[in-house]
């Protein structure tokens, strides 16, 4: 049996392993030593401020073990929302699986930006393509209450995770359905169409070399050159947008370095209004139009 070990002890292990890595051996430590506190906060159920009123504290055989086993797979590169089974997205703690993509903060800019069209009071009826955690589905219902939201995900597994975060957070005006973009709708029309799909190259080397190998492939590879779900998407959308007054829009996150090639995608399908806005870090980040 092993003897017990101090909290202030686990961690600086835990942080000099981390940055020990080879994957990670330019990470700042200070990055290192949060992500270690993050997870032994995780295996002790406690805040990271409990961690530092008790750094004398001891950790039981069970705890250190635990721990130690989350270090190792961070060390390899696993992503620390798969360890913990959580990421934070528009201020909802939401359950994350290895079956899901894991939401980024940039995609809150989709978000915001549909809200802007979505009158605050209206029973618009609105679309989340391939909804994966139902992140942004589930931001849109709360804000929008008197709307009503369909989330739609080729993955069994991955509704199951959204339907679960929905009872979580007592969200019901959202349904969500099975099937490959527009598949379960049939003639169905939506006032507005979100999307968060893959965009990333299926020759792009990060899929197999960085932290993105441990996602779902389906939900980030799409073609040689990343826009073959977009290409879909935007040629699909325009016999399930209403010609409402103020309806009728499709907005699509996209990568970095896209931004000209959709928004012109859009325009050559006969979208109006196209533009093309910027996320945190000052990147395109999502291309919008109407369906007029």
């Amino acid at each position: 049996m092993t003897l017990p070990i101090s909290i202030i002890r686990t961690l600086q292990h835990a942080t000099n392993r981390l940055v020990a890595t080879q994957e990670r051996a330019n990470a700042d430590s200070a990055i290192a030593r949060l992500e270690a506190e993050t997870l032994l906060s995780f295996v002790m159920r406690c805040t990271r401020s409990h961690l530092h009123t008790w750094p004398e504290r001891l950790l039981d055989d069970a705890q250190a073990h635990w721990y130690s086993a989350l270090i190792e797979r961070r060390a390899a590169g696993e992503p620390l929302a798969y360890l913990t089974g959580q990421r934070e997205f528009w201020s909802m703690a939401l359950e994350v699986t290895r079956d899901t993509l894991i939401p980024r903060p940039e995609t809150e800019l989709l978000v915001e930006l549909a809200l802007q069209h979505i009158p605050t009071d209206s029973a618009w009826r609105l679309l989340d393509l391939g909804t994966g955690t139902g992140a942004i589905a589930l931001a849109l219902a709360r804000e929008r209450p008197s709307c009503h939201v369909i989330a739609t995900d080729r993955s069994t597994a991955a509704l199951a995770v959204a339907r679960r975060n929905a009872a979580t957070h007592g969200i019901t005006n959202i349904e969500f359905r099975a099937g490959d973009w527009f598949a379960p709708l049939q003639d169905e029309t939506l006032h507005i169409i979100i999307s968060n799909p893959p965009y990333v190259s299926a020759l792009d080397p990060r899929l197999t070399q960085t932290e993105i190998r441990f996602e779902p492939l389906s939900a980030l590879a799409s073609g040689t050159d990343g826009l073959d779900d977009i290409r879909a998407i935007a040629a699909a959308a325009r016999q399930h947008l209403t010609e409402h007054a103020e309806g009728g829009w499709l907005l699509l996150e996209h990568g970095y370095d896209q931004g000209c090639a959709v928004a012109q995608m859009l325009r050559e399908l006969g979208y109006a209004y196209v533009r093309n806005d910027q996320d945190m870090a000052g990147l395109d980040r999502v291309v919008s139009g109407r369906w007029t």
